[in-house]
């Protein structure tokens, strides 16, 4: 099952001979959101040295796009927080059955649901096999994107335009929608979205209105769940090394991906995850409505 991961050490803060690389080999995947375990190097995903301390006992989370990347971090990290998680995935079926070893090997349960999101259903199927498995939802995390560069908002096809934000936004309407009713006081709604939200990027002007949509998004559902005390945060990742990256640039971007940061290089999926645990947990008990920025020093 997993013989295209290569056994390499994983990569903490204590290890002196491994360093975050500053940049990357030049890679093209064809297809997205890309595969993990082609990468190279692959991403670190988890910091050994982290020392957990129950902050999501025995909650129950739901992840779209939790196969690789950041939310293979963030599944990490909460499972070793005590969590029991629900993957959403479209089709990386490799890289979703690792994510889902290394949670069983925190001593907790993964659920793996494939197929695509912007088909509405998708989300209430994964809602109803969440409560027949586990009972409940305690948080949920929308974190699943594509984007396709392009020179020229001319080069923007209609039907471009409808992928990106059927993917990046839609499917965070279908699957709120799917879980709220099942939520209670205190639940936790973490959304993705994206510097290009706040900077934008001249290559990617759909995506980044779709990173846009979900900002705004976040913040008046924010205010919408407030008096039935359900809190709703988002991320907003810089330069993350993660799958999108290949399977979107080319391979001279690639190579380069994230040293026009002030930090000199892009950030890695493990840097981001606490972010999303401390929105996720009783820390952020009064945040809401709130965009943490991650993205190695960039100003917007």
């Amino acid at each position: 099952m997993f013989e295209n991961y290569p056994i390499v050490p994983y990569v903490g803060y204590k290890d002196e001979n491994v360093r975050t690389p500053i940049t990357f080999v030049a890679q093209h995947q064809n297809i997205q959101p890309g595969m993990e375990y082609e990468m190279k190097p692959t991403p670190i995903f988890e910091n050994p040295d982290y020392v957990p301390s129950g902050k999501l006992k025995d909650k129950v989370v739901i992840i779209s796009g939790g196969d690789s990347g950041i939310g293979r971090a963030v599944s990490i990290l909460f499972a070793k927080e005590g969590a029991n998680i629900v993957i959403s995935y479209l089709n990386e079926h490799e890289d979703a059955n690792y994510t889902k070893k290394l949670i069983e090997k925190c001593g907790r349960k993964c659920l793996l649901i494939s197929g695509d999101l912007r088909d509405e259903s998708l989300s209430s199927y994964i809602v109803d096999i969440t409560l027949k498995t586990f009972g409940k939802i305690d948080i949920l995390i929308n974190n699943c994107g594509v984007q396709f560069p392009q020179n020229s908002i001319l080069d923007i096809s209609s039907q471009q335009l409808k992928d990106t934000f059927e993917t990046n936004i839609f499917t965070f309407f279908y699957l709120t929608k799917a879980v709220l009713p099942h939520l209670r006081e205190n639940s936790s709604i973490i959304n993705t979205t994206s510097i290009t939200a706040f900077a934008g990027k001249k290559n990617l002007i759909d995506y980044s209105a779709t990173k846009g949509a979900i900002t705004v998004f976040t913040k008046s559902l924010a205010l919408s769940l407030a008096d039935q005390k359900i809190r709703v945060n988002a991320v907003a990742p810089g330069p993350i090394w993660t799958p999108l990256i290949p399977s979107s640039f080319n391979p001279q971007e690639v190579e380069i991906f994230g040293t026009e940061t002030p930090l000199k290089r892009a950030g890695q999926p493990f840097e981001l995850a606490p972010a999303y645990l401390y929105l996720a947990s009783d820390d952020s008990r009064y945040v809401t409505g709130q965009i943490i920025h991650v993205n190695g020093g960039t100003i917007a």
